[in-house]
């Protein structure tokens, strides 16, 4: 610093007018490198084949500038004759805005190589959909804790007795948000386990059917078929019973369909009039092959099922509905007799009422 003022004082000797002409000086290389950063760099960065730089160059471009700025503010704030305090003061809120700007920078950037890297799979198999909610927390946690520190150190403060604080802080509020705190961990665990991810659909003991459209460290959102979105804690799903219906190498889903003939029907023709009503309805997968089984031999009638397969789970009300409608016009149309209960009454004939004498 001491030779630029050894430089400036050549031209004037008023102190204003030097921090006036560091000022400008530092407005005219954040100029220069506006141009710098806003041509060069996304010039270099169309030269690669994936648009992660193209983001990362965007994004430096404002923390860059600032940081110029600010730093001809610093030189400025130097020159001036202020007094101690006021100096020590514009030097750490300076300081303390340049920690604002570049951890910021980092939140954003950090999101942007996450968001890569799950896309990414082949190359980063740690990250991927379902573990994006965990990584993308704990770098904001990171980031937080990074930037508290830089914060405290820059201000000269007691860290001592800020963690001794943050100690009775934090068993307080261990000891007051016991639910929230069962919340995070569950949370963490279900997205490490994986029993389910986003996208879906699910089914719990307690009755929810959805599509899983939010997994947070606190809870987890459905989206059912009402289109009603129900938040469901995530203490409470690490401990409930999940059917995942989307689970495994195919969204497939097979659904089941119960139907009911009287005795005496010809169950050749019944197989058959089921088989063709799975055959002519587009919902339904060719492969696999659409089955018949016959259940059991109920009160009224005989008891099937037929077992055809959907592209997805979604589905299975439309495809249900069809199916039904397509079963019940065919038998009607083959005579086939769908049962219902019957009851016999047989009036006991009472004895006479004796004579009168």
């Amino acid at each position: 610093m001491q030779p630029l003022i050894e430089l400036l004082e050549r031209f004037t000797d008023s102190a204003p007018l030097q921090a006036l002409i560091v000022l400008g000086a530092a407005m005219g290389v954040a100029v220069v490198l506006d141009l710098l950063v806003g041509w060069l760099l996304p010039w270099l960065a169309r030269l690669t084949h994936h648009d992660l730089d193209d983001e990362l160059a965007r994004l430096l471009r404002g923390p860059t500038l600032k940081t110029v700025v600010l730093l001809g503010l610093l030189g400025a704030a130097s020159i001036l004759d202020l007094p101690e305090q006021a100096e020590v003061t514009t030097r750490r809120g300076i300081a303390t805005v340049l920690i604002l700007v570049w951890c910021a920078f980092a939140g954003r950037a950090g999101k942007v190589l996450l968001t890569s890297a799950s896309q990414a799979t082949d190359r980063f198999f740690a990250v991927e959909a379902r573990t994006y909610p965990l990584f993308d927390n704990l770098i904001k946690l990171l980031l937080f804790a990074l930037c508290t520190f830089l914060l405290i150190d820059t201000w000269d403060l007691n860290a001592g007795g800020w963690i001794a604080s943050a100690g009775i802080v934090g068993v307080a509020f261990g000891f007051a948000a016991q639910d929230t705190l069962g919340n995070l961990f569950a949370g963490v665990f279900i997205i490490a386990d994986a029993p389910y991810k986003m996208g879906d659909f699910i089914n719990l003991e307690s009755g929810e059917r959805g599509q899983v459209v939010n997994i947070g460290l606190r809870s987890t959102r459905l989206l059912t078929r009402d289109d009603v979105v129900v938040t469901i804690p995530n203490a409470v799903m690490g401990q409930a019973r999940i059917t995942n219906e989307t689970a495994g190498d195919s969204p497939r889903h097979r659904m089941r369909v119960a139907v009911s003939v009287a005795y005496g029907s010809d169950l050749s023709q019944v197989r058959r009039e089921l088989l063709e009503a799975a055959a002519g309805e587009e919902l339904v997968c060719e492969q696999p092959d659409p089955r018949v089984r016959l259940r059991r031999f109920g009160e009224s009638g005989l008891d099937l099922e037929l077992l055809c397969w959907i592209p997805q789970p979604v589905l299975r009300g439309q495809a249900l509905d069809r199916l039904n409608t397509v079963i019940y016009e065919r038998f009607g149309a083959s005579g086939i007799e769908i049962p219902y209960p019957k009851r016999d009454l047989y009036v006991k004939e009472l004895p006479a009422p004796p004579a009168s004498s």
